[in-house]
């Protein structure tokens, strides 16, 4: 399979067969990844592999119990990571200066490209992988269960391992949806109808909309999915994760 037929058809997958994920190849996909695009060619991320079941247990409450957390024979915790480079730094007598806003996110942004990377390249391989949001949502406890240092964050959660389903594709959005040509051009209400009529009239979205109760689509992302109420909550909840991490005051 070819890296465009391999995200032609991308899934993420929450089961996992018995066949192991070997060590040679987890490490030649980490290594291949780190050739993706990085700020400063200083390779701001670091990656916590986690295969011990116990492990798992305890970091399964952050992505609250999904039960791929505790069923892929892998998990990847990517994280954004000025320690090391802070830590050459002042070996070498240099100053460092990387405890502030900027530099959080250059190195969240080399941890998502390389999470991408590494993504790509494991599907092409035949590998599944399910990309867990949920990591910015409680990161204070698996900072405390991966035993993350003052300048370490983690941005990006990934579980691997051999498919044992097959889901259906996910809808997407046109590409007339998001490309702006030049300078941006905001949306009338005609485009808002083209684009999304669609994703709406979809049987699944609409059995969606059913058992939330709501009217539209629209309305179960912003009444169910995500909240105004829970967006603030966890926004809280990251601010202090950054201070304590050495990236705010």
């Amino acid at each position: 399979m070819t890296l465009i037929d391999s995200i032609k058809t991308r899934r993420s997958i929450r089961r996992y067969s018995d066949k192991e994920v070997t060590d040679s190849l987890l490490n030649e996909l980490l290594d291949l990844s780190a050739r993706t695009q990085t700020m400063g060619n200083l390779q701001l991320y670091s990656v916590v592999v986690t295969r011990d079941k116990e492990m798992k247990q305890k970091l399964a409450p952050a992505h609250f119990n999904q039960p791929m957390v505790t069923g892929a024979p892998v998990m990847l915790t990517i994280c954004a990571d000025w320690n090391r480079t802070t830590r050459w730094c002042q070996e070498r007598n240099a100053q460092p200066g990387y405890d502030n806003l900027l530099s959080f996110l250059n190195a969240a942004s080399d941890a998502l490209l390389y999470a991408q990377t590494f993504c790509n390249l494991a599907e092409e391989r035949g590998l599944g992988v399910c990309y867990l949001g949920t990591t910015l949502y409680n990161p204070d406890a698996i900072i405390d269960t991966l035993k993350l240092p003052r300048l370490v964050m983690p941005i990006a959660t990934l579980t691997v391992g051999w498919p044992d389903e097959q889901p259906a594709l996910n809808d997407r959005l046109p590409l007339a949806s998001f490309l702006h040509k030049e300078t941006y051009r905001d949306y009338s209400v005609k485009d808002i109808n083209l684009y999304y009529n669609l994703k709406e009239s979809l049987i699944e979205n609409q059995e969606f909309v059913r058992i939330n109760k709501k009217e539209n689509l629209a309305q179960v992302y912003t009444d169910c999915r995500y909240t105004s109420t829970d967006n603030e909550a966890i926004s809280k909840t990251l601010l202090a994760a950054l201070c304590r991490q050495g990236f705010l005051d």
